[in-house]
């Protein structure tokens, strides 16, 4: 059963790392929470080490960016995992071939395209329409708010090609501020459900977590997963990927759970199990905001 906390340091002890979800803990796509960023700026102070491990298709430099202007100051962390640096390692290995069909919003997502320099001989890449792809590069839908179905034309042609399409955000849906969009995630899951084949490179997948303990390396942290705590409100997502880790967990039921565990300024317990109980998954601790 999961053991419900009000406040992160009742816990923090027992930890020397957290892996830390963005989107719904530390802000909501608009402006940080007050709350949670004092309360990584306490563990920090106390000695602890902050990884932000974001489902982002961003470089952790454009998420670094994205949090100064979000107003996350830079002491509430130590370093930066995107699932967008792990996808573009596979791209410019040619995961998905040298010519790739882009789905996203450019203005937002060119940096996913820039040069790798940690490769020696990285694959180089050319964006082409669909008819001349040998596969897609899926940061995003091209409309946040339309139906992942649009997509099903493009996508049949794409499967009977035998493409692969490469997702750089497995999120499903974000909540940015009010307004719920859909994210790279749905569309991957739709061509999966078509027959295509979707490869995955952020949570839960191991690659990001992967490079996320090479992120406490450089640091100098040589940490065990037993000391490490993931945080999340992405029950299939940043809870999942923690226990197919073997870390444990601390679930966010305030953010994209927070109609359906009744979260004020905590969950109702017994939504709360009935929803744990639908998803299949059991966080260690739940917590109705990062605290």
């Amino acid at each position: 059963m999961t053991q419900i906390i009000t406040a992160l340091a009742e816990i923090s002890e027992r930890y020397r790392a957290l892996f830390v979800d963005l989107w719904g803990c530390v802000h909501n796509g608009v402006t940080a929470y007050p709350e949670a960023v004092a309360a990584l700026q306490a563990y920090r102070a106390a000695g602890g080490i902050v990884v932000l491990v974001t489902n982002s298709p961003k470089p952790r430099a454009g998420v670094a960016t994205q949090l100064s202007q979000f107003k996350v100051p830079q002491d509430a962390y130590d370093t930066i995992a995107t699932s967008g640096d792990s996808a573009r390692s596979a791209m410019f290995r040619g995961a998905v071939g040298q010519k790739v069909y882009f789905m996203g919003e450019w203005e937002r997502d060119a940096g996913f395209f820039e040069p790798l320099k940690l490769l020696d001989s990285p694959v180089e890449i050319t964006r082409v329409p669909l008819q001349e792809a040998e596969g897609i590069v899926c940061c995003g839908p091209f409309d946040p708010m339309a139906d992942p179905a649009v997509n099903r034309p493009d996508f049949l042609y794409a499967k009977t090609k035998g493409m692969k399409l490469l997702c750089a955000n497995p999120d499903i849906v974000v909540d940015r501020g009010e307004i719920r969009e859909w994210c790279a995630g749905a569309l991957a899951r739709l061509y999966t459900e078509m027959g295509g084949e979707s490869l995955y490179f952020g949570k839960p997948h191991p690659p990001i977590y992967d490079l996320a303990r090479r992120r406490l390396l450089s640091l100098g942290a040589d940490i065990a997963d037993s000391e490490i705590l993931a945080i999340g409100d992405g029950i299939q997502t940043d809870i999942a990927g923690g226990q197919g880790e073997g870390i444990d967990s601390l679930f966010i039921s305030g953010g994209l759970a927070a109609s359906e565990t009744k979260t004020g300024h905590s969950p109702d317990p017994a939504a709360l199990t009935a929803y744990l109980d639908r998803e299949n998954r059991m966080p260690t601790y739940t917590i109705g905001q990062l605290r």
